[in-house]
C-alpha cells in the first residue's frame, strides 16, 4: 500500500482503499471516546463556565440545610448537620451520599455576600470533602420523593486554621442510569465562623428589639363615664394570644439583652383591652371584647421583662417621619401633631409599665435619611436618629465597618445600624433551612465585622419594625448565639450612641433625591395632612364649647397621631378608611349641638318676638355658645340697631334651650332671617338655619274697631255697677218698710190677727187704696220667694203711667 502511493497517477485498488479507511476510522476511536465522554468526566469544569444560575439550575437533588449545632462552634465541639435531599429530577439517583465540604475563609464581609448569592450552585469554593465515617449514604433517590440526614463531626476534623469565617457546603453525589459515574447533583452552602478564642476587643453590639403594631384602636368611645373604648377589630387579641406574634416577641425578647423600642400607642391600645372594651362588626355594630385576660397576662409579663432594661419610647402611634418630611410640611400643624405625639409618649409608657423611657431618638422607615427627614426627626426633641448604612453609605476611605455614632451636624448624633446585620432576617423563614441560612449568614457577617481591625467599635442592629414570629424566632436564636459567642458583647443604644466615632466615618446626609423610590411610592400623600389638619381644625372649633373637653380631645388626638402612622404603608386604602372613620365621627358628635329647624313664622304687629331653639344631644353640657340671628331685609324687619342681633347660649347635656329675640316691623312682606351658632372667638359652629318671617301691619280702622270694642267693654262695666247699687238701695228699703208693718199690728189689738172685736180689720178706710195694691205686692213676693233677689238683678220697671210716686232705683218709662 505504501509503496503503490508513493508512485504518482496510480489507482490503488479496493481493498487497499478498504484497509486505509478502516485504519482511519480505528486511529479516530479513541478522540471520538473522549470528545463524547468529555461533559459527563469533567461536570464541574462544564459548570463552572456557566453563569451562577444556569449552574444552580444544573442540580437535579435539591439540598436543604435544616439545623447546623452548635451555629458557632469552639474547640472541642461537634458539629451536627441536618436536613433533607429531594431527587427533583426523571431518574433515580443510586450509590449517593451527602458529605461535608470546608473551603477556605472569607477574608471580607462583601465575600460573604457573593457565597450568600450563589448557596446552591454546583462549582464553588468547596475545598475537599471530610469523608469517611462523616457521611450520609443513601442506596437509591427516587424521584420526588425527600430523605433526611444528619452528619455530626469533631471540628478538629474539619481542618478549621484561623479565626475567620468558613464556607461550608452539603453536597450529594451520586450516579444517574444516564450518566453511571459518580458527580455532585446538588449542594448546599452556609457558613461556619470559626472564633475558639475570646476576640482581644469584641465588637459592643446594640439589639434593637421593636414592640411596634398596626392601629387597632378607633375615635369612638362609649358615653358612660368610663368612656368604653371601640377597636377596630379583634386582631391585637390575636398577637398577643399565646403563640401570637407580641406573645412570641415578648417571650423571645425578655431571655435576651435588648434595647426594648416600644410604640406607646400599643401600650395604651393592650391596657384599653385589661378593662371593658367593645369591637366593631359590620355596619355600626359593635360586640363586646371578651380578651381582657390574655391582655392583662401580656401587660404584665412586659413590665418584668423591662425591668433593668433599656426602653426608647417612640412618639406615639410611631408616626411616619419621612411621610411627613416629604409631603407635610407644607400642611399647617402637621408638625404639631408630631410634637403632641412625642410629649404624651413617655407619660404613656410610664404608667401602663412603671419605668421612664428614653425619647431621644427618631427612627425613620429603614433608616433611610435625608436632610428634610432629619430636620423633622428633630423638630419634636429627638437628638438622635437611628439611620441604616445602606442610607448614610461611606465613602470608601476606610477599610473596615465604622462605628455606629458620628455626628451630623446641628447637635444631632446619627446611630447608624449596620444594613447586613439589620436585613438579616427579612423574608420568608417559615421554613427550618431558610431560618437556618439567615442565622449562619447573621452570625459570619458580625464576625468578619469584628475581624476587620482591632479598633473597639459599636454596632448597632435595627431590625424590621414589625418582624413575624419566624423572623422573631430566628433573630432571637441568632442574637442568643451571638451574645453567648466570643467576638461580641452587648451594649445599649443610649451608650453606642456617646460612643467616641470614627474620624473618618461619612457625616454627610444623602440629598433628598438619593431617597429610595421604593419607600417613597410608600409614603402617605399631602391629602393624608391635609385630612388631618381638617379634623384637627373642626375639633378646636368643638371643644371650646365643651363643659369637659378632655372627653373628647383625649381620644381624638390619640386618633389623629394614628392616622399619621408608619403601620400603614403598603396599606394607602385602610389609611383613608381610617382617617375618614375619625372625620366621620367628629361631624357625628358635633352635629349633637344644633339648632332646631324652623318654619315659616308669622308677626302680626310692629314688634313680637322671634324663639329660635338650641338642642344639645351630648352627654355633657355646652357653653361659650353664641347665638346670632340676622335679618336679610333689615328695612323690612329690624333685629337690633347692628346688622345683627346675638345672644349667649348654655344647654344642659340632653336638653334644649329657646332663645328669643325682639323685632320690630318696619313695612308688610316677608323677609329671610338666618340663625347661626358661634364659638365666642367669633367661629362658626354648624350649620345655619334660614326661615321666612311674613310681616302683617295693623291698619286705622283695625285700631277704630278694637277701640270701639274697648269703649263698649268699660260702659258695660259701668252699667253693671250702676245697677248693683240701684238694688242694694232698694232692697235696704223694702226692708225699713218691713219693720213698720210689724209694728203698726202689734199696737192695734190683742187678737192673734191684729182686727178689732167686730171683726174688721186693723186697717181703717183710709187704707183702701194700699189694700187694692197690696195683694199684687204680695203675690209677687211669693212668686219670687223660691228665687232670692241677688245684688245684681236689674230693678223691676214700674207700670207705664203710675201715679205713685217712683220708688228709690227705679226706672220711669215715659
Amino acid at each position: 500500500m505504501a509503496e503503490a502511493a508513493d508512485f504518482p497517477g496510480m489507482t490503488p485498488s479496493p481493498a487497499r482503499r478498504w484497509l486505509r479507511r478502516t485504519g482511519a476510522l480505528l486511529a479516530g476511536a479513541p478522540l471520538l471516546a473522549g470528545l463524547l465522554q468529555l461533559p459527563a468526566a469533567a461536570p464541574a469544569q462544564a459548570v463552572g463556565q456557566t453563569s451562577a444560575k444556569e449552574a444552580s439550575d444544573a442540580g437535579t437533588v435539591a439540598v436543604t440545610v435544616d439545623s447546623l449545632s452548635p451555629a458557632a462552634p469552639t474547640d472541642g465541639d461537634t458539629l451536627t448537620v441536618s436536613g433533607t435531599v429531594t431527587n427533583n429530577g426523571k431518574q433515580a439517583v443510586t450509590d449517593a451520599h451527602v458529605g461535608l465540604q470546608v473551603g477556605s475563609a472569607l477574608t471580607t464581609r462583601s465575600a460573604i455576600d457573593s457565597a450568600a448569592k450563589r448557596a446552591d450552585a454546583l462549582s464553588g469554593n468547596d475545598g475537599s470533602e471530610v469523608g469517611g465515617k462523616y457521611v450520609a449514604e443513601f442506596a437509591k433517590l427516587t424521584p420526588g420523593v425527600s430523605e433526611h440526614f444528619s452528619i455530626s463531626v469533631p471540628v478538629d476534623k474539619l481542618d478549621l486554621d484561623d479565626d475567620g469565617v468558613y464556607p461550608l457546603g452539603v453536597s450529594l453525589a451520586g450516579e444517574t442510569s444516564a450518566q453511571p459515574w459518580e458527580q455532585v447533583l446538588g449542594v448546599q452552602r452556609t457558613f461556619l465562623p470559626w472564633q475558639p478564642e475570646e476576640a482581644d476587643t469584641p465588637t459592643r453590639t446594640t439589639v434593637l428589639w421593636p414592640l411596634v403594631s398596626t392601629v387597632h384602636m378607633s375615635a369612638e368611645t362609649g358615653s358612660n363615664a368610663q368612656q368604653t373604648p371601640v377597636f377596630l377589630n379583634d386582631d391585637l387579641a390575636k398577637e398577643l394570644s399565646p403563640g401570637g406574634r407580641l406573645e412570641q416577641l415578648l417571650s423571645l425578647g425578655k431571655e435576651l439583652d435588648v434595647t426594648w423600642v416600644i410604640d406607646p400607642d400599643l401600650l395604651a391600645s393592650v391596657d384599653a383591652m385589661t378593662g371593658s372594651y367593645r369591637v366593631r362588626g359590620e355596619g355600626d355594630t359593635t360586640t363586646a371584647g371578651t380578651h381582657q385576660a390574655v391582655a392583662k397576662q401580656w401587660l404584665d409579663d412586659l413590665q418584668e421583662a423591662v425591668l433593668g432594661k433599656e426602653v426608647v419610647a417612640l412618639p406615639f402611634a410611631d408616626p411616619d417621619l419621612a411621610s411627613l418630611a416629604h409631603n407635610g410640611t407644607g400642611v399647617a400643624g402637621s408638625l404639631s401633631q408630631l410634637k403632641a405625639a412625642t410629649d404624651v409618649a413617655a407619660t404613656t409608657v410610664e404608667t401602663v409599665l412603671h419605668v421612664t423611657p428614653n425619647t431621644d431618638f427618631a427612627w425613620p422607615v429603614d433608616g433611610a435619611v435625608d436632610p428634610s427627614i432629619v430636620k423633622v426627626a428633630t423638630s419634636a426633641g429627638a437628638d438622635k436618629v437611628i439611620a441604616r448604612s445602606d442610607s448614610l453609605t461611606e465613602n470608601g476611605d476606610l477599610t473596615y465597618t465604622p462605628s455606629a455614632a458620628r455626628p451630623i451636624g446641628g447637635g444631632t448624633t446619627a446611630v447608624v445600624a449596620d444594613a447586613r446585620l439589620s436585613t438579616a432576617f427579612k423574608g420568608d423563614l417559615t421554613k427550618a433551612s431558610t431560618s437556618t441560612l439567615a442565622v449562619q449568614e447573621f452570625l459570619a457577617q458580625s464576625l468578619a465585622l469584628n475581624l476587620q481591625t482591632g479598633k473597639q467599635r459599636s454596632a448597632v442592629v435595627a431590625p424590621q419594625r414589625m418582624p413575624t414570629t419566624s423572623q422573631a424566632r430566628s433573630l432571637a436564636e441568632a442574637v442568643s448565639t451571638l451574645q453567648s459567642g466570643t467576638w461580641s458583647q452587648s451594649q445599649q443604644l443610649a451608650a453606642a450612641a456617646k460612643a467616641k466615632p470614627d474620624p473618618g466615618a461619612t457625616t454627610k446626609v444623602p440629598s433628598r433625591s438619593a431617597y429610595p423610590s421604593s419607600l417613597r411610592k410608600q409614603e402617605l400623600p399631602r391629602s393624608a395632612f391635609e385630612q388631618i389638619a381638617y379634623t384637627q381644625d373642626k375639633l378646636d372649633n368643638f371643644k371650646v364649647i365643651l363643659a369637659n373637653e378632655a372627653r373628647v380631645v383625649t381620644p381624638f388626638g390619640r386618633a389623629m397621631n394614628r392616622e399619621m402612622s408608619t403601620s400603614w404603608r403598603g396599606r394607602s386604602t385602610a389609611a383613608s378608611s381610617f382617617r375618614q372613620g375619625v372625620q366621620a365621627y367628629l361631624d357625628t358628635l358635633t352635629g349633637q349641638v344644633k339648632l332646631i329647624d324652623k318654619s315659616e313664622t308669622k308677626l302680626s304687629g310692629r314688634s313680637a318676638t322671634i324663639p329660635v331653639t338650641v338642642q344639645n344631644n351630648l352627654v355633657q353640657g355646652v357653653d361659650h355658645l353664641v347665638l346670632r340671628l340676622t335679618s336679610k331685609n333689615p328695612t323690612r324687619l329690624e333685629i337690633s340697631d347692628e346688622a345683627y342681633a346675638e345672644q349667649r347660649v348654655t344647654v344642659s347635656g340632653g336638653h334644649t334651650t329657646t332663645v328669643k329675640f325682639t323685632t320690630s316691623a318696619k313695612v308688610n312682606g316677608q323677609t329671610t332671617v338666618v340663625a347661626q351658632l358661634y364659638t365666642e372667638d367669633g367661629q362658626k359652629y354648624g350649620e345655619e338655619v334660614a326661615f321666612d318671617v311674613r310681616v302683617t301691619e295693623i291698619t286705622a280702622t283695625v285700631m277704630l274697631v278694637i277701640g270701639g270694642g274697648v269703649l263698649l267693654l268699660v260702659l258695660a262695666g259701668f252699667r253693671m255697677y250702676t245697677q248693683r247699687k240701684r238694688a242694694a238701695a232698694r232692697e235696704a228699703e223694702e226692708t225699713d218698710e218691713t219693720d213698720e208693718t210689724e209694728e203698726d199690728g202689734e199696737s192695734g189689738a190683742d187678737g192673734e190677727d191684729g182686727a178689732d172685736e167686730a171683726g174688721e180689720p186693723a186697717d181703717g178706710p183710709e187704707n183702701a187704696g194700699d189694700r187694692e195694691n197690696r195683694p199684687e205686692k204680695e203675690s209677687g213676693r211669693r212668686a219670687g220667694a223660691a228665687d232670692p233677689e241677688q245684688p245684681s238683678d236689674e230693678t223691676p220697671d214700674t207700670a207705664v203711667e203710675s201715679a205713685d210716686p217712683s220708688g228709690t232705683g227705679e226706672r220711669v218709662d215715659r
